[in-house]
Order: structure tokens, then sequence, then C-alpha cells
């Protein structure tokens, strides 16, 4: 974007919520598991507090299409806002035998280059998030994601590596809202908040 273009450009809020709990403690990226939406105070909370005329998207996982319409949005959805893809680790618990102790570790410690087995690094996340971010020029945007999706938007908006992103925490039905200014002007105004 030129220093015209920015000049010119209106701030477009970015208002990203984590679906609805899943109860798994496992690694549940791409697996498709239901959203427990039975926090309906949580839910008219969060509802209360967003935006009107905005844009709605949504990942096309069934968790976080269920929580936007549980909001009464409807969403457009997108698969490249889908959680991490864990690969063969897919639906395993963190400590599962069949996950590599030494790959994990990397993968704990450098997400940003080590990816599991037939999976996606974080730098990959964080390219399909920052596509979906770029082509929305106009705002306000409400996304229904996952917790990595998020995390991925927050350290795209404020240029944080990727260990520093997850150590963040993004509970299920939070709101996390930041601004973008044009080019790499972003502000971030909450992370994890719950109404």
């Amino acid at each position: 974007m030129s220093d015209d273009e920015k000049a010119s450009a209106r701030p477009v809020e970015w208002w990203w919520i984590r679906h609805g709990p899943t109860h798994a403690a496992r690694m549940v990226g791409h697996t498709d598991r239901p959203a427990d939406l039975s926090d309906h105070a949580a839910l008219a909370r969060l509802r209360a507090v967003l935006p009107t005329g905005a844009a709605v998207l949504s990942s096309d996982l069934s968790r976080a299409r269920s929580t936007a319409r549980a909001l009464g949005l409807t969403p457009v959805t997108d698969p490249r806002l889908r959680e991490l893809h864990y690969g063969a680790w897919e639906d395993l618990a963190f400590d599962d035998p069949a996950v590599d102790p030494a790959l994990a570790r990397a993968f704990w410690d450098t997400p940003g280059e080590t990816r599991p087995p037939h999976g996606e690094s974080w730098n990959e996340l964080c390219d399909r998030v920052a596509a979906v971010m770029r082509e929305h020029t106009a705002g306000p945007v409400i996304a229904v994601a996952h917790m990595g999706v998020i995390l991925a938007a927050l350290s795209i908006a404020t240029r944080m590596p990727a260990k520093s992103a997850l150590s963040f925490r993004i509970e299920p039905l939070s709101l996390s809202r930041m601004t973008w200014f044009g080019g790499a002007d972003w502000s971030v105004d909450r992370v994890n908040h719950r109404p």
C-alpha cells in the first residue's frame, strides 16, 4: 500500500471471536469437533458488544460456524481460517506416545519453522491468515475462528515472533480486537476479553 493509499485508508476493526469450547484436551486442528454452546449468558454478553453492519467471516469447521450462528451471525466461511493443521498429530493428546518427543519439542520451541508430520508450521498458518486479512480493506470485520488463527492475527498485527504469540491465552467465546490502519500499522485493543 502506497503512502497516499495509507493516508486515505479508513481503519479496519477486526473483531476476532474464538469458537465455543470443545472440551478436548487434544491437538484439535482440522478435526471437526462440535462446540459446546450451552453458556447462553456468555453468548448474550458477546453478542451485545459486537458491531452492527460488519462483514462476518468464519472458519468452515462446524465449531466456528455454529458459534457464529449462536451469536446471531450469518458468516461467509473461509477454510483459510481453520486452526493450525497438526497433520499426523491431529486429535492426539499432547503427550500421546505416537508423538515423537524430539519433534514435538522442536515444534513448540521453533513453531515458525517446524511442522508436525503432514501438517503445517506456524509461518504457514500466519501466511494464510494474513491473506484473509489483506483482502478486507473496509470494516468492521467479525471473524469467528480458532485459538491458533487468532494468535496468528495477533502475531501479524504486532510483528511478534511465533513463540511469544503462543504465550497468550485465547479462551473459548473470548473477543480479541485489532485495528488495521494500512500498511503494517496496527493497534491491538483487546486480547482474550470476556465481556
